[in-house]
């Protein structure tokens, strides 16, 4: 299938202060191929200056194509995404999240398999490859190696990191399941609904993660776990659609 313009969706919080920045790297990427890109930025009705800073770096680029959308409350990240990836135009899209732990760099390696004609789904992980992984937190690759096996217990799959940020879809897919998910159990909802799409071709490739701490502004904890446990059985074990 032939790629002109990859959407990138971008749900933003509280972002204010660094948003320019991953919006600079976005910019500074050459995709394969040509492929254009579409900038589509979710602001989850942040209560600081995040809209402010879009909105000037909007003005300020007139030529990259940013299309910005806001909620009027705060709903969480996977209804950000919903908006999102409903808005979204190009073949195919990838998830971004506002913070600097992921290198949109890494794009071409999630294309890739893509555009080689191989996969409609390619899952970024961090816990694979020779790219550079900061040292975090113990509990948090127990916590992750953890979900990924329940849900690869569910969803039939053998992916390592089922919780990363870096997703990339076939738009027409994607925007053809129904997701409810509004927080960060959109995670494994997506995971165990994508799995069970027919002859559905999935891959993954190792990216590197550049981890932030709470004290850097990392938003997810045990709850966000616990739900994830929830989701995994709701849309696993038990088919919820």
């Amino acid at each position: 299938m032939e790629i002109k313009k990859l959407s990138i969706i971008i749900p933003a919080y509280n972002e204010g202060n660094t948003i320019h920045l991953i919006l600079d790297k976005i910019r500074e990427v050459k995709l394969i191929h040509n492929i254009q890109k579409e900038l589509i930025i979710v602001n989850d009705h942040s209560t600081d200056h995040t809209e402010q800073a879009i909105l000037g770096y909007q003005g300020a680029h007139p030529d990259a194509d940013i299309r910005y959308f806001r909620h009027e409350a705060n709903k969480g990240k996977g209804a950000a995404l919903h908006t999102g990836i409903s808005k979204a135009t190009g073949e195919y899209l990838i998830i971004q999240d506002a913070d600097l732990e992921y290198d949109p760099a890494e794009y071409n390696d999630l294309l890739k398999p893509v555009c080689d004609g191989f996969a409609d789904v390619v899952y970024g992980s961090r816990f694979m490859g020779s790219n550079p992984h900061r040292i975090l937190f113990f509990w948090h690759t127990i916590g992750n190696n953890f979900l990924t096996f329940l849900s690869n217990m569910f969803s039939n799959l053998n992916l390592t990191d089922m919780e990363t940020c870096y997703k990339l879809f076939n738009t027409r897919l994607i925007q053809s399941i129904k997701l409810t998910e509004q927080r960060f159990g959109f995670e494994p909802e997506v995971t165990q609904k994508i799995a069970r799409v027919p002859r559905i071709r999935i891959y993954e490739v190792g990216i590197s993660y550049y981890g932030r701490t709470y004290e850097d502004g990392k938003k997810i904890g045990w709850k966000d776990g616990v739900r994830a446990i929830y989701c995994i059985l709701k849309y696993g074990l038990f088919g919820v659609k």
